[in-house]
């Protein structure tokens, strides 16, 4: 007699129970929503909530209801003309200091989310969004790191109170190179190079009869020079999705020098593409007044001040040293100017470009500071006729560009602290894509976007119910086969089928995971592939009742003889999925989680599961009809 241990039983009810609980939340589906927290922040207070609820009040709006946790809060509403109106409300009453996004909050109890349950995501080709792949110029990030050694160079040269005629970033062999006068100056300066700066690799070397030293930065610092612009480039990012007002973005690094970014629900491609792919930074300046600008323009400028355009086009003689960057900006905010109307940036510096601002702006009333705004573009480069030129690799050829204006160059009135304002800006639009960025960050290297693609929420659901089609109908099929061919045993594999799509959602949401268009199609191949199991067991019962063996026997010989034919080809597909997965990208990855959930919830379910059923109706039993199978 076929009889089930009691183990199988609690090995069973162990994964099943959980099972059908994570995957519960998926049947609720998602209301619209919005979401607000702290634009440097994710920590929620109780005085942030009674301020929500308390606006929502004022503005006659009821929500669903309001979730608190790590993302921020999130309002649940009935249609998105409550949700638009909440945002509205919202961004009109915080102002910057919030993010507002729209978002799917969802629906399932809100004892489900307390326990930690929640339904899976939907990726993007699901939900409809704008799609990124950007390229990371790391040679940019390596250029800046040799201006900046350049400076530390001359400090420290200037510092041990070695002489030297120059020092300058090269083309050649050497990223950067020190001019002497003699060999005894360079000598001091190598050995003073090796004990303060030990990450540089220096090589001595004469050109035309004069004295050099040609300096590297070594290959550990590189790497950990390119990985850090990465990471800060994403951290950049990341900062300007938040501003943007976007709900769970994908920002994640991909190979070497590749950002992927994924923006749900973002149908403005033109704004998210100037937005993130802009380094824009500002530079404040004072105004070279000593000096003839007319003499400067025929090309006589004079030496620590440069020329640059105003935005009407005019030229402005500006002194070089930078009082202070981009880099002290920690807070920025568009406005209006209450006098003129005109739009305006607030500034808020840090402590140290407080100090510089009050110092310098007291030393110099009465005199003009500019404020240089500088950005670096790349752009595809293009013939005559204006067709994309592309290089042997079939990349396009990408022109670089650096924008450096002045935006503004007012005369100081009184004394500056920390707080100052930028006037001059053409619009409003741009007043607060400025703040953005200069809230967000300076990106650490240019990046080019090389791929973009965007998705249309009303594709994205076209795709949602294609897909669900596709598993519906796949699976209806695969049933009619089995109960037709198999019979009553075809009724049990359908059981377990039934439980294999449970446990594949259930495993998505428990782990987070994010459904995409190609898992949908792993989901539909494990459907038609989860019955191959139950197909090798009851082919090999039916040869085994052919051959006259009894029922039991039949049964006991079907499971253990195929139980090593559907291992092995089970597992030959999941390190086939796995291969996938680690060298595919994203579309390619999304299939290869599925299909690796289904292949071992497959297996569980074919074997353990339906083993465990008809060893429960027919274990008993000395003749099984010959309905049965």
């Amino acid at each position: 007699m076929n009889q089930n241990p009691w183990w199988r039983y609690l090995v069973i009810a162990a994964v099943l129970i959980p099972g059908f609980f994570y995957a519960l939340p998926n049947l609720f589906g998602d209301d619209p929503g919005i979401q607000v927290r702290e634009a440097r922040t994710t920590a929620v207070d109780t005085s942030m909530l009674n301020r929500v609820e308390t606006i929502l009040q004022q503005h006659n709006i009821e929500p669903l209801g309001i979730i608190s946790d790590e993302k921020g809060i999130r309002v649940r509403f009935t249609d998105t003309e409550q949700q638009l109106k909440a945002r509205d409300a919202m961004r009109d009453t915080l102002g910057n200091r919030y993010t507002v996004a729209l978002t799917l909050v969802p629906s399932a109890p809100t004892w489900m989310s307390s326990l930690g349950v929640f339904p899976m995501y939907l990726g993007l080709d699901l939900r409809g969004g704008v799609h990124f792949l950007m390229e990371v110029d790391l040679d940019s990030a390596i250029n800046r790191a040799e201006d900046r050694y350049v400076e530390s160079l001359r400090r420290t040269l200037r510092e041990n109170k070695v002489r030297y005629a120059s020092a300058r970033r090269a083309a050649g062999d050497y990223g950067m190179e020190i001019k002497f006068r003699d060999t005894d100056a360079r000598d001091a300066a190598n050995d003073v190079i090796d004990e303060e700066l030990p990450e540089l690799e220096v090589q001595d070397f004469e050109r035309e009869g004069e004295f050099y030293l040609g300096i590297n930065i070594g290959s550990d610092e590189v790497d950990e020079l390119k990985s850090f612009a990465i990471e800060q480039n994403i951290v950049a990012l990341r900062n300007r999705i938040d501003e943007l007002g976007v709900a769970e973005p994908v920002v994640q690094r991909q190979g070497d020098s590749r950002i992927v970014i994924q923006l749900p629900g973002v149908q403005d491609t033109a704004r998210a593409k100037r937005i993130l792919g802009r380094t824009a930074t500002l530079e404040i300046r004072l105004v070279d007044e000593e000096h003839d600008l007319s003499a400067a323009l025929q090309g006589a400028v004079p030496l620590g001040s440069a020329l640059y355009e105003m935005r009407d086009g005019s030229q402005i003689l500006l002194k070089k040293p930078i009082i202070y960057s981009g880099d002290n900006i920690v807070d920025a905010a568009a406005s209006l100017d209450t006098q003129t109307g005109s739009p305006i940036v607030s500034i808020t510096l840090d402590s140290r470009g407080a100090s510089i601002n009050q110092k310098v702006t007291g030393e110099n009333i009465g005199r003009r500071m500019a404020v240089v705004y500088i950005e670096s573009r790349s752009e595809p480069k293009r013939d005559a006729e204006g067709r994309v030129v592309f290089d042997e690799q079939g990349n396009p050829v990408r022109v670089k560009e650096l924008l450096e204006e002045v935006i503004t160059a007012p005369v100081i009135r009184d004394q500056l602290g920390r707080r100052f304002q930028i006037e001059g800006l053409d619009s409003v639009t741009e007043a607060r894509d400025l703040s953005l960025l200069l809230r967000a960050g300076a990106l650490a290297a240019p990046v080019d976007i090389i791929e973009e693609r965007t998705v249309g929420p009303s594709l994205g659901q076209q795709n949602i119910l294609q897909g669900l089609q596709s598993v519906i109908v796949g699976f209806l099929l695969v049933l009619v086969f089995m109960v037709v061919y198999y019979r009553l045993f075809g009724l049990v594999a359908n059981l377990a089928l039934a439980l294999n799509l449970v446990l594949i959602v259930a495993v998505l949401s428990a782990l987070q995971a994010t459904l995409t268009l190609p898992g949908v199609a792993g989901i539909v191949l494990t459907v038609g592939i989860a019955v191959d199991s139950n197909v090798l067991i009851f082919e090999r019962i039916r040869e085994e009742l052919r051959n006259r063996n009894s029922p039991q026997s039949s049964i006991k010989v079907g499971y253990e003889r195929a139980f090593s034919t559907i291992v092995d080809a089970n597992i030959t597909t999941l390190i086939a999925a796995i291969v996938l997965f680690n060298f595919g990208t994203g579309p390619i990855k999304g299939f290869a989680v599925t299909l690796s959930i289904g292949i071992v919830t497959s297996m569980f379910t074919a074997i353990l599961v339906t083993r465990t059923v008809v060893n429960l109706v027919y274990g008993r039993r000395r003749r099984i009809s010959a309905l049965a199978i």
